[in-house]
Parts: structure tokens; sequence; C-alpha cells
């Protein structure tokens, strides 16, 4: 009986292993399946962030870097160090800016708070940076007087324009009232009537790009002003600066101006201007990145051009033309449309020095601008003008061009201020949570998967069984136990089957711009829209829900078990089964409505209120900013009521593991190895049922990489298993499994035998025969050497029969 009892438990676990290994080989093939067709629309080609060095990002295939670094992978210095000059302390200033004094005027001053001083850190005619002398202002004038004193036509424009230069150098400190006041001073300085020196219209441009650095909240308040056109007075006039410089060019970080004069040229006939702004290693507009070219046939962008204008008029109407490059729109507020993206949006402007009344100009335009296309996806973008009368962007006399280099092409039949608005679809937008964003090993996520395919079939199982003997286990522990399975069993199901968002990886137009509607023109009320998934929102409010309900019969398991064993209360309380099953399942139903509740309310308005709850990557909770945490649904929805259940379990356990799992037993006879293995196996299985390894989740967030990644494995193995450690500890060990799969297991072997007894027909008939001669008395002699003991064959064969006729 002993060898057939370990033969049924050698059957049990191969049948056992077996279930679970196919199970687990038939979701690796799917899992894998599906991320091999993902893995077709996504872009194979990528560049580690470490490549890009201080601050870099990679873009248009090359290093972005900021103004304070240039080179392959801004690894080379573009600024000038801290310096001392003249009593005053300059902190690090970028080539081509100017950097405010650390010291600033005083409290009893006009001109409180703001720089005393400013200083240029500009390249030499050898390409060399270097520090220019330090400009010193005068801290009994501000913004407010400085535009009282500009209106005198006999006021200083020269030390007027440099004293708002000073007062504009800390665009972080400027507000609405600081951009309404310096741009109207600035408008008096362009102002032809006033006739600055160039030196003074020169300095306001410097004025114009510090603004340009303001916040777009202190633009939009400055823009609501009631009868405030400061900021439409200041586009006109740059429009008409442009005009004199000649065949110079004034280039700032946010601002650049180039004319051209063909006044020497023939007098009639057709010409065409080109102006180009390639691509620099930094967002900041740079010196030479700027080019015209005149009497050309068309346009001609390549590889590094991000904006090129074609200007075409006739030479016995025009003999100069002018182009302004906006480095962002911030002087456009446009109350039609609304920019929510950080991806660059310049402006061009082109004039030519005809009548109003003779307006024959047309312009072709191509732009190419930067975005992250990781982050977002083009959906489509409108060529519009900039309305001087209306103040807001138009699309009158503008329309799509259709091209096939990638280029996004625009035609108007006039001269202003263009722009191309887009329109993108939001891809995947990296949020981060308290420290970078990690990259984990591809081990971890097979490791994952295997371990949620085991705890899905041990946790089938688990129910199955519980439910089975239901009559045999009527106690409340049996239906903890079997609500824990449930809720565990749904939650990893939804993980490995719905994680992941299925919109993370959409190509509207797989990056094709002649799939975009040429013949819509509208202006678009936004630049990026968000494809809304709410498949991922209700998988992430279920994922929050069943992991909720999880923790809540952990800890209802933990409670059980402490009345039970600590205070041993006999009979339990009445209705006591229907008052868990209500917290277990109810109380995280409140929870989940609440959050949801609580974040549509507040962002219900913004068609992506979703992802104030959930990630767009994943469907799971959103990731807070640094900024954020407290607020954060992530926190008080799901981070402190687990913290509060796993701080109670962890009491609980340690409090059962010493009054009753561990207590030692005076009249102990057998050994003591055995004692303490079943020690072992149950506190094991009161710590699983308990949730206590999830307490490794907190050491993951060490910002050493290897101790997090080993933590990490840990983690994974110890907590996507736990399905099948409760099968194991819960139902593979109890007497009524091993009774039950030894009948099923019996049964299965009765057909081997069935097929055995083919094999067996010729010892059958050998017995027929020797019973048969044995009745012959005469012939009993002969044959005497065939009688035996009973041979094996022979109890074999009773063995097998008598089994037969038991079945």
């Amino acid at each position: 009986m002993a060898s057939c009892r370990a033969w049924n438990l050698r059957v049990l676990v191969a049948v056992v292993c077996g279930l679970l290994t196919g199970i687990i080989l038939g979701l690796g093939i799917w899992r894998i399946v599906i991320r091999i067709q993902r893995g077709k629309s996504t872009s194979s080609s990528s560049t580690p962030t470490e490549f890009c060095r201080n601050g870099g990002t990679w873009g248009n295939g090359r290093c972005i870097c900021t103004e304070e670094w240039k080179g392959l992978r801004c690894t080379i210095a573009n600024f000038c160090e801290k310096s001392t000059y003249m009593g005053f302390t300059f902190a690090r200033i970028p080539v081509g800016r100017y950097g405010p004094s650390l010291q600033t005027c005083g409290k009893d001053t006009p001109n409180a708070g703001n720089p005393m001083a400013v200083r240029l850190c500009n390249l030499s005619p050898y390409g060399e940076i270097e520090l220019q002398n330090v400009t010193i202002g005068n801290c009994n004038e501000n913004l407010e007087t400085l535009e009282e004193q500009v209106k005198d036509v006999a006021a200083p424009l020269n030390n007027i324009s440099s004293e708002v230069q000073i007062l504009t150098s800390d665009a972080n400190k400027l507000t609405a009232e600081n951009i309404s006041s310096a741009t109207r001073v600035v408008g008096q300085i362009f102002n032809t009537s006033r006739n600055a020196s160039p030196e003074a219209k020169k300095i306001a441009i410097v004025t114009v790009s510090q603004l340009l650095d303001a916040s777009g909240d202190a633009f939009q308040q400055a823009a609501a002003t009631a009868n405030n056109d400061a900021l439409t007075t200041l586009i006109e006039q740059m429009e008409t600066y442009s005009l004199s410089l000649g065949n110079q060019s004034v280039v700032e970080p946010n601002i650049a101006i180039q004319s051209a004069n063909f006044s020497s040229e023939d007098a009639v006939g057709p010409l065409s201007v080109r102006f180009s702004v390639q691509k620099g290693a930094s967002s900041s507009l740079l010196s030479g990145s700027t080019s015209i070219h005149t009497n050309v046939d068309g346009l001609n962008p390549d590889g590094q051009t991000e904006l090129q204008v074609l200007l075409n008029m006739t030479k016995s109407n025009s003999k100069a033309c002018g182009f302004v490059v906006y480095q962002n729109d911030k002087l456009f507020q446009s109350k039609t449309f609304t920019a929510k993206s950080n991806f660059s949006q310049k402006i061009i402007s082109s004039k030519t020095d005809e009548n109003e009344q003779d307006q024959s100009a047309s312009v072709d335009m191509v732009f190419s601008p930067r975005y992250d296309q990781k982050e977002f996806q083009l959906y489509s973008y409108a060529c519009v003008y900039w309305n001087l009368s209306t103040r807001d962007w138009d699309t009158y006399g503008c329309q799509k061009d259709k091209g096939t280099d990638g280029f996004l092409r625009c035609r108007c039949n006039h001269t202003t201020n263009f722009a191309v608005l887009m329109k993108s679809v939001i891809l995947v937008k990296q949020r981060k949570y308290f420290q970078k964003d990690y990259q984990y090993p591809k081990s971890l996520d097979i490791l994952s998967n295997a371990g949620c395919a085991l705890s899905i079939t041990g946790l089938a199982l688990t129910i199955i069984f519980q439910i089975v003997t239901r009559k045999v286990r009527k106690t409340s522990v049996t239906w903890v136990l079997v609500n824990l399975c449930i809720s565990m069993l749904i939650f990893n199901l939804l993980f490995v089957f719905g994680i992941e968002n299925s919109n993370k990886n959409l190509k509207t137009s797989d990056g094709d711009i002649n799939d975009i509607d040429f013949d819509n023109n509208d202006v678009p009320q936004t630049d990026t829209i968000n494809i809304p998934n709410p498949m991922c929102t209700a998988i992430a409010a279920l994922l929050h829900y069943f992991l909720l309900v999880t923790f809540t019969w952990n800890a209802l398991s933990a409670a059980q078990l402490y009345y039970l064993l600590i205070r041993t209360m006999k009979p339990l309380p009445r209705h006591f089964i229907l008052f868990i099953s209500l917290i277990g399942w109810g109380v995280p139903a409140i929870v989940v409505a609440i959050t949801v509740g609580v974040i549509y309310s507040q962002n219900g308005k913004n068609p992506q209120w979703e992802l104030d709850y959930r990630q767009e990557k994943i469907c799971w909770l959103a990731i807070p900013e640094p900024n954020g945490v407290i607020k954060s649904p992530l926190l008080w929805s799901f981070i402190v009521p687990i913290t509060i259940i796993l701080i109670s379990n962890v009491a609980i356990f340690i409090t059962i593991s010493i009054k009753v799992l561990w207590k030692n037993n005076q009249n102990l006879t057998s050994t003591k190895k055995v004692s303490s293995m079943k020690k072992i196996v149950s506190t094991l299985s009161v710590a699983v049922v308990f949730g206590i390894t999830w307490i490794l989740a907190y050491l993951m967030l060490v910002n050493d990489d290897s101790i997090r990644i080993i933590f990490s494995y840990i983690f994974c193995l110890f907590n996507t298993t736990q399905g099948l450690q409760i099968f194991i500890l819960y139902t593979v060990r109890t007497k009524i499994f091993q009774s039950e799969a030894s009948k099923v297991l019996t049964l299965l072997s009765s057909v081997g035998r069935r097929k055995s007894l083919s094999s067996v027909t010729r010892p059958r008939l050998r017995l027929r025969m020797y019973n048969f001669l044995r009745s012959l008395p005469t012939l009993h002699e002969h044959f005497r050497l065939l009688e035996t003991s009973p041979s094996t064959e022979e109890i074999t064969l009773s063995e097998s029969d008598k089994a037969k006729e038991s079945m």
C-alpha cells in the first residue's frame, strides 16, 4: 500500500506540473505574439538618454543641448563662468545673453529687488568666449517711470533703452504689468517718428528677446488687459524695423531680424527671396542660423532646415524686404487657439516696402517644427497669419500645400506674420515619481509573467477545490480564503491581459504627412488632442478595486485568525460571514468610487481628465509629479490604505507567531525536527494569507540601482507567485485534496490497466492449462514441475481482479 500511495503522489505531481506547464507556455506564447505585433509599429532605433550629457535631449537625429552647452554630446561649455567686476558679482551666463548681477537695488528705492547691473557674455571675432563690460542701471528708475519719461519728445532714448534692458534681464520676475510697460517703452523707441539711434533699437531688440523668456501666464494677463494694444503695436513695429537694416541682421536668443535690399538690381521683372532658419544645437536662435538668398528658383530645404520662406514679388514695386523670426508665440496671444505642448512654435514675419494698395507679393513656406516624436504624433496642422485688426490667427488667403519631403508646407497670397499651428496626438507623456525613470531588465518581465501564470493556475484550482469540498469545510475560514483567492485571481487576470494601454503606440497616420486632410485649413482650438481610451480607464479602476479587495481580505483573514487563536471567540458573532463580506467587497468599492468622482469633479471639463487618474502608458494609477504628491490619488486611495493594512497585519502576524505557532509544548513527544518543520510551514501559511511579502515593495524605492534590482527580483518572485503558494499550503497539503486526487488518479490508472490486459492473456492460458493437467492423476507427476509457489504473476492477477471487482 505504501508503494501504491507513493506512486499515486508521483502521478499527482506529474499531472499538476503538466497542467501548469501547458498554461504557462500558452500565456507566454500569447504575450510574445502580442508584443511582436506591437513592436512592428514602434521605431526600433533609439538613442540612450546617457548619450546626451548636461541636460541635452535627443531629437532630430542629434543632441539638442541647453544654452550653456554645445557639441555632439553637449559636452562643450557655452557659457561664461561666475565673475566679479566693479564690485558686482555675476553667476554663470550663457553665450549671447546678458546676466543680471546678484546685487539688487535696495528696499527704499523705486527699483527695489531688481538687479543693479548686467553683463554680456559673447563670442569674440576669433570665436573665443569672453565677458563684456558691465552696464550699471539706475535704482531710482523703474518701468513705470521710464514709461512716463519716454513720452517726452526730448527724452534720451539711448539711456531709456539701456535701463529697460537692465530691468527686464531677469525674466523670472517679470509680471504682466512689467511686460505691458516694457512693450510700450520699446514701442516708442521703434516708432519711426522718434528717430531713435540704431544702437538704441538694437538694445531694444535685446529687451524684446528677454521679454519672450517670461512666463506664458504673464503674457496672457498682459494681453487680457482692457484696451491694451501694446503687443499689437510692437508686432507692427518689428515688421517695419525689419526693412531698415539693409543687408544686415540682428540675432538674439529669442528673436532674429534680417532684411535684403535689392534697389541696385534691375528695376523690372519678378524677384524671389528665400529666407532660411537652420536647426541649431539648442532651442535658441544663434548668429549665423539665418540666411537670405535672392534671385532663387524656389524653396530648397534640407535635413537641417527648421523654417524656410520664399517671398515672390516684382522689382518695380519693391526695393527691400524684411523678415522677423520669433522663437515662440508669446507676443501672439490668441483667443481661439490654446498651446498646451512645449514643442517649438516659431513665428515668421515677412514684409516688403510696397504700398498697401499695391500688394502683389505671395509667400511659400515650409516648416519643420521641433517636438518629441515619442510623445506626440502629428495629426493635422493649419496655415495661418496674425490678423492685426482682430488680434488673432486667421486663415484668409492661406492654404496648405502637399509635399513629399516631410515638411509642413503653406502658401499665402499676402505678407504678414505667419505660423503653422500643429495639432498633435498625445502618445506617451512620461511622468516621473520622486526619481528618474528606471529601466528594468527583460528577465524581470518574464519572471513576472511566469509567476502570474502560476498564481492564476493555483488560485483557480484552490477555488474549485474549496467549492467542491464545501460540505466538509463549512467554516468561515474557508469563506475568507475563497474570497481572497477570487479577488487575487481576477486581479492577476486583469494584470496579465489588460495592464498595457492599447493606445500607447498609436500612430494615427503612420508618420506620413500626406495622410493629412489638406482641404481643411481651419484654426484648431488646441495644439494637442488625446484619443480617449475608456477601456484603459475602466481596467485601471478594476485593478485598483481588486487589489484593494485583495488587501482587505488579507486584513480580514488576519483579524479572524486573531480572534479565533488569541481571543478564542466561540462561536463567531452572528451574521459574521455577511458582515465581513460587506467589508471585503464594499469598502474598496467606496474608495475607488470616491477617488474617480473627486477627480472627475475637479477636471471633468478637461477631455484628458482620465490622465489625472491613470497613466498613459499602462492602465494603472497615475504617478504624481514631485510637487503634487500630497494631492495624488495614488497616495490617498492606495498607498495609505495598503500601508495601514500591512502594518496591522505584521503586528497580528508577530502576535500569532509568538503566542501560538512557536509557543513551546511541554507535552511534545515527537522529534524536535518534525515539530520545527510544522511550525515553519504554519508560519509560512499565515504569512502568505496576510500578504506580508508586500512590504518588499517599499525596499524598491531605494536610489541605488543594483540594490533596487535585487529587491525587484525578490518582490516579483514572492508576490507574483502568491497564488501558487496558497495552492500548495492550503490545498495540496490537505488530506481531503490528497484523498480526492488519489481517487482521480486511480480512475486514470485503471485505463492503463485495461490496455495491459492483452499482455496477460498468455499467463491466463498457462494457468488454465496447469489446472486442467492437475485434474488428470495419471499426468500429474509428469507436470509436477509446473507447480510452484504463488508466483508474482498470480499475485498481480488476483490483485487486479479484486480491484476490478471493487470498481
